[in-house]
């Protein structure tokens, strides 16, 4: 029996913050509080350090298989450890994609002795294989993913019959549906009527998805939400309309859910000019106004989860025309970073943060209790952060294939200092130590 006791850390504990102890058995936290034992095989002083739980990175492209020349599951799980994520839902937009049992089972096997990080995996849904839906949930997949808007891997949206049958189906199966939510139609629509102008500067990418496209296809899925009891978690929310129209949904009863990214809280439009296709990502990155809103939509609780969208591509696929670019940057490593030096800076707060990136991608895929909390009975899952540190994010520092960000220099306040997996230190602050990832079925949960 092993045990770890992390000792006079300031300890979250939903909207508490209490300076106590965390005390671990066998990869589980077994108590709380300031009567823990005394001694352990391992003690950490964490005086003046936050204690949270390792986050969930509900939202990365961890590209194997098939796309491995970008990235792999290894470096991007060491990724995820040195960035305080203790697990990761991995996107099914692979190479074969996951739309049925088979492929969930057989990347599930690749996959689960090359994690660093425990995970686990979506299946992709599409108007031709919705009579796999019940499977891919029996297999254990942790949810599904559905495309609305093109994106890599050109995965065909569903027509709307069938999307009121996938929340139908999602209802029934009490599983959450992930939505890229961008109406196809509209980005074609203005991607050819502004290519014809001849326009090649970078913000040309966000006038050729407005806003619009998103809302529009927000409204769609909060209706059938509403009509069928379905669960639907929109990824990447980046515009003022997209809040409002999850707003709206939740008002009326729908069981919508919105996240959104790092890049769209602290990047806006002024950033084309800097990064240029560095940062051309799909929704695009919008105008100061709709950051400001994203951050007052965090705070508001209509905003529900953070997610990275990790999604790497090589310089090449990066450089040339706005148009020919790749869509997607890297953000698993820095998602927790960039979040709590905003929190210190007092843009929110980090017991929101913990809600954010740990508490609620657990409650939504039915892992809390598990995962994002720390409780008797958990996973211990942690991090120590320790606020009076200063951080820079350097190349060297990121351990996916892809080194391009454009949060390369930027100076952040605080620093993650250890980061544990069941009790297992993972990260010592400086380098990834262990691999101790464990595959998640999500079938297995209640057993």
């Amino acid at each position: 029996m092993s045990s770890l006791l992390i000792k006079d850390g300031y300890v979250v504990l939903g909207d508490q913050i209490v300076r106590t102890n965390v005390y671990v058995e066998d990869g589980k936290i077994s108590a709380v509080g300031s009567s823990v034992p005394g001694i352990a095989d391992v003690v950490v002083d964490a005086h003046g350090k936050y204690v949270i739980p390792g986050a969930i990175d509900e939202h990365v492209h961890c590209r194997e298989p098939g796309l491995t020349y970008k990235e792999d599951f290894t470096t991007c799980t060491k990724s995820a450890a040195a960035g305080g994520v203790t697990t990761v839902y991995e996107m099914p937009n692979t190479l074969p994609p996951v739309d049925d049992a088979s492929r969930l089972k057989e990347k599930a096997s690749l996959l689960k002795d090359r994690a660093y990080v425990d995970f686990a995996l979506y299946g992709v849904l599409h108007s031709t294989n919705l009579d796999r839906f019940d499977e891919l949930v029996d297999a254990g997949a942790i949810g599904f993913k559905v495309f609305l808007g093109p994106t890599t891997g050109n995965i065909p949206p569903p027509d709307d019959g069938a999307l009121y049958e996938i929340l139908s189906r999602a209802a029934r199966r009490n599983v959450t549906v992930a939505f890229h939510a961008e109406n196809n139609d509209i980005v074609n629509f203005f991607t050819e009527k502004l290519k014809r102008t001849g326009r090649t500067d970078p913000s040309v990418h966000m006038e050729a998805r407005p806003p619009i496209a998103e809302e529009e296809a927000i409204r769609r899925i909060a209706l059938f939400s509403l009509r069928t009891g379905g669960r639907a978690l929109i990824v990447h929310v980046s515009s003022r309309e997209g809040i409002e129209a999850i707003r709206e949904a939740r008002e009326q009863g729908a069981r919508v859910y919105g996240e959104t990214c790092p890049h769209y809280l602290v990047l806006d439009s002024t950033a084309y000019s800097r990064y240029g296709s560095l940062i051309k990502v799909n929704p695009p990155i919008r105008t100061n106004l709709d950051m400001e809103a994203l951050w007052n939509a965090v705070n508001s609780e209509i905003i529900t989860n953070v997610g990275s969208d990790h999604a790497p591509h090589t310089p090449e696929e990066k450089r040339g025309s706005i148009w020919d670019a790749a869509s997607g940057i890297i953000g698993v490593q820095t998602m927790l970073p960039i979040l709590l030096d905003s929190a210190l800076k007092g843009r929110t707060t980090i017991s929101r943060v913990v809600k954010l990136v740990s508490e609620m991608p657990a409650r939504l895929f039915g892992l809390y209790g598990r995962k994002g909390v720390i409780a008797p009975g958990a996973d211990a899952d942690l991090v120590v952060f320790d606020p009076s540190e200063g951080f820079s994010i350097r190349e060297e520092w990121l351990y996916s294939k892809s080194k391009i960000s454009p949060f390369i220099g930027w100076e952040l306040r605080g620093k993650i200092e250890r980061v544990y997996l069941r009790g297992n230190e993972i990260y010592d602050g400086e380098s990834v130590t262990e691999r101790r990832g464990d595959y998640i079925r999500a079938d297995l949960l209640s057993s």
